[in-house]
């Protein structure tokens, strides 16, 4: 099974979400470390950051949220950003924060 390693800033704006949502994520989570691909609606592609980073979904009644992952290293899936989103198009400003974590991680 491999690792998630969690960027610190990602881990305190996942830790912010209602609990539900945590939950959820934690088992999206789970099933990427046991090795499963997930698709659309818990998971998609998000190249605008980098090839292989992908998103997870979850929406509740108090909103959408969003957790940016990279899973193509041998031993671990890399949690690099998480926030909660307010718009149909994700903020350029978190395009870039998550490509900004992707590079201090690898």
């Amino acid at each position: 099974m491999k690792a998630a390693l969690f960027h610190p800033k990602a881990r305190a704006v996942l830790k912010s979400f209602p609990e539900n949502v945590r939950r959820e994520l934690g088992k999206a989570i789970f099933d990427l470390q046991k090795g499963a691909k997930l698709s659309l609606p818990i998971s998609r592609p998000m190249p605008a950051v980098a090839p292989g980073v992908e998103e997870l979904r979850v929406k509740d009644r108090t909103g959408a949220y969003r957790a940016f992952y990279f899973k193509k290293l041998a031993g671990a899936v890399l949690i690099l950003h998480a926030f909660e989103k307010k718009t149909t198009k994700t903020p350029r400003r978190e395009i870039d924060l998550a490509r900004t974590r992707l590079k201090e991680m690898i």
